[in-house]
């Protein structure tokens, strides 16, 4: 896997030695990591190499010197003011699509904030599996002061918070700090600054030294499941976990914690 194939001017991604961790950073601090094309084009690429890369268990994605993003371009959005109605879906698509293969990708997706939170960052934020955020982080969605709607970063959104929190944050703009945001559902986490990075580190560690194999279907199992009613649910699990209980990695746990040792897990 070569992260310099992965990267441009905006957007940097490394890979840990053993091909296990992806971390990707939205580069442009001068313009409050906001996301232009280069950046949505960076995280897909990211992503679809976590697929195709089947070493790959875990992408962190964080923002470049200790704020997160800004949320989408508006010099960039700018720029369509006279374009046609199949060239604005186009350009308004790819953040749905991202925060759509973020859910999709076998990998865990770990975002990581710092500084801020905002607008299209909300949604690529609550898109991923985790978010984890340094106490002094702050979000919102100020779309309202530019005229616009946070349409699309609703979905993810008001999936991780109640319905009252959600309309409140959507309509008025209002940014809270990061302990309010894990009050509400929408971080896993909150870490504090100065330990940010370890805590970081080692949310990390714990999640690559699982099973590739209960990754992936774990995560497929938990997304799938979401939209069935409570008989359905339980069928469909039944299912995954009398395959999952057939796979390799399976039969690897079982014999290593009776050996009492540490397992050698496969690829996916």
């Amino acid at each position: 896997l070569d992260a310099e194939d992965l990267s441009n001017e905006d957007f940097n991604v490394s890979v840990s030695e053993d091909g296990a961790v992806l971390r990707a950073t939205i580069d442009r601090p001068a313009k409050g990591n906001s996301m232009n094309q280069n950046v949505i084009l960076g995280l897909n690429d990211a992503l679809d190499a976590a697929d195709t890369e089947d070493e790959v268990r875990v992408v962190v994605l964080r923002g470049a010197d200790g704020k997160f993003c800004s949320g989408g371009d508006l010099s960039e959005m700018s720029q369509l003011i006279d374009a046609s109605a199949q060239e604005y879906r186009r350009h308004m698509s790819s953040i749905s699509e991202v925060m759509s293969k973020m859910r999709r990708t076998d990998a865990l997706v770990v975002v990581a904030v710092e500084g801020y939170c905002l607008a299209g960052g909300m949604g690529i934020a609550t898109s991923a599996d985790f978010v984890v955020a340094a106490d002094d982080a702050t979000f919102g969605t100020p779309e309202m002061e530019n005229g616009l709607f946070p349409m699309q970063v609703m979905a993810p959104i008001m999936r991780a918070v109640g319905e009252k929190k959600g309309l409140w944050m959507l309509f008025t703009g209002e940014k809270i700090g990061a302990q309010e945001a894990e009050r509400i559902g929408l971080l896993s986490q909150v870490y504090d600054a100065d330990d940010f990075e370890d805590e970081l580190d080692e949310l990390v560690d714990t999640l690559v030294n699982s099973s590739p194999t209960a990754i992936s279907m774990g995560k497929e199992a938990y997304y799938s499941h979401l939209d069935k009613d409570f008989e359905d649910q339980l069928a469909y699990l039944k299912e995954m976990f009398a395959l999952l209980t057939m796979s390799d990695d399976t039969r690897e746990g079982m014999e290593a914690r009776m050996m009492d040792r540490d397992p050698d897990w496969k690829i996916r």
